[in-house]
């Protein structure tokens, strides 16, 4: 049986068709798809050298794309990172007029963002294997067209690892050179580079920003003092329990467990001896960065805490996301070049497993701070007062902080 025009099924047909009736903007002098992307530049950018070369290699085609593809999503993170250190700076759009220090308002915009460069970060790392679906000898069959050619010639990762925070001091050098010479053929490069030296990083803003800890004031709650005055009392019963022990045995293990303890809060409570450390490279923070993480992990189920701890969160998984898209990198490299020298003339695997530590994690003290937490029932409780300023009960505390103003940070 056919359907007729005023059936219910060409009532149907002809009632979608309908809906989908609309003008063509473009006669309006509207943008199209090709043109706002640009995809004649974009799609046409695929060089292959092999096909100059009179020796066309399939897979070149797919190592383009894929490199491209990393430098698109390098540039949307460097644009995100650089959006966050000016909301740190209070500066840009939306900032508070005569502010030099953070809008605590802004925390969420802060996350929204971290988060974003997290979830481009995973997409790199799960991008590597795109490239492993490539065996060595496909590679092989141009990989001599690209000499010299090299990774560690992306402006833009450099970009983003100063931007970040990596010191010059930490960096591995590349050809036992300074890592601008490689850009020294285009001073653009070198002067952007240098640049981005002089710039306060991510890494500084946030150390600023976690000195400023509402309770690391002497004169007010000092979470500092108060904290090392637990842990004095804490090494004092492992040091009691240590010495009561009859065995002997047990007895030098207790006694060995509670020295590596002390020395390693120690190395936290004597300012100098962490400023040894971080002029070692074991750690970056500042001492009083250090306390006010301390304190944020310590207490971060009070109410004005809970964005602040995601951001230290976000903050770790960065480096997390980037060590492993290192160690990908690597993994890849040996298992298509094994220990051959780069295109760009370096050790190749070896240079780049050496950048696989914890030198190039920027936030390296926040995944260290789990050596220092003590036992809930061992945390400092809040005075009546520091309970109001970190909590959203109070509509106005003596913190300046409205419950307008907390309830942004939910929100």
């Amino acid at each position: 049986m056919t359907s007729t025009p005023g059936s219910e099924a060409g009532g149907e047909i002809g009632g979608c068709l309908a809906h989908q009736e609309g003008k063509n903007m473009l006669n309006h002098g509207g943008i199209d798809y090709t043109t706002y992307l640009k995809l004649d530049q974009v799609l046409g950018a695929q060089c292959l050298q092999s096909e100059i070369h009179g020796d066309p290699a399939h897979d070149e085609h797919l190592f383009i794309i894929t490199h491209q593809a990393y430098e698109l999503w390098f540039k949307q993170i460097l644009w995100e990172v650089d959006s966050i250190r000016d909301v740190f700076n209070n500066v840009g759009k939306g900032a508070t007029l005569g502010a030099t220090t953070l809008d605590e308002g802004k925390t969420m915009l802060i996350l929204s963002r971290l988060n974003r460069i997290n979830q481009i970060l995973k997409l790199l790392v799960d991008q590597v294997m795109i490239l492993e679906t490539m065996t060595p000898l496909d590679f092989a069959d141009f990989r001599n067209y690209l000499a010299p050619a090299s990774g560690f010639q992306s402006l833009q990762f450099r970009l983003l690892e100063n931007k970040l925070g990596l010191k010059q001091e930490h960096r591995v050098r590349y050809n036992q050179k300074h890592y601008h010479e490689v850009f020294k053929t285009h001073p653009q490069y070198v002067q952007m580079l240098e640049d981005s030296e002089t710039e306060e990083s991510l890494m500084v803003l946030v150390q600023r920003w976690l000195e400023r800890t509402p309770g690391l004031e002497e004169d007010g709650f000092n979470f500092w003092g108060k904290f090392k005055a637990s842990v004095m009392d804490m090494l004092g019963d492992e040091l009691q329990e240590a010495d009561s022990e009859e065995d002997p045995m047990i007895k030098e293990d207790k006694m060995a467990q509670y020295k590596k303890q002390r020395d390693a809060f120690e190395s936290i409570f004597d300012e100098d001896k962490h400023n040894i450390l971080v002029a070692r490279g074991d750690r970056k923070f500042t001492h009083k960065a250090m306390q006010g993480a301390m304190m944020i992990s310590l207490y971060r189920d009070e109410p004005r805490f809970h964005q602040p701890f995601q951001v230290l969160t976000q903050l770790m998984d960065i480096d997390s996301f980037l060590t492993k898209w290192r160690y990908n990198h690597v993994t890849m490299v040996q298992r298509m070049l094994g220990s051959k020298v780069g295109t760009g003339g370096s050790s190749g695997y070896h240079y780049l497993r050496s950048t696989v530590s914890d030198r190039y994690k920027i936030f390296l003290d926040l995944f260290n701070l789990s050596t220092f937490l003590i036992p809930r029932d061992r945390i400092p409780p809040l005075t009546q007062s520091m309970h109001r300023k970190l909590s959203v009960f109070d509509r106005n505390d003596d913190s300046g902080i409205s419950l307008d103003d907390l309830r942004d940070l939910s929100n």
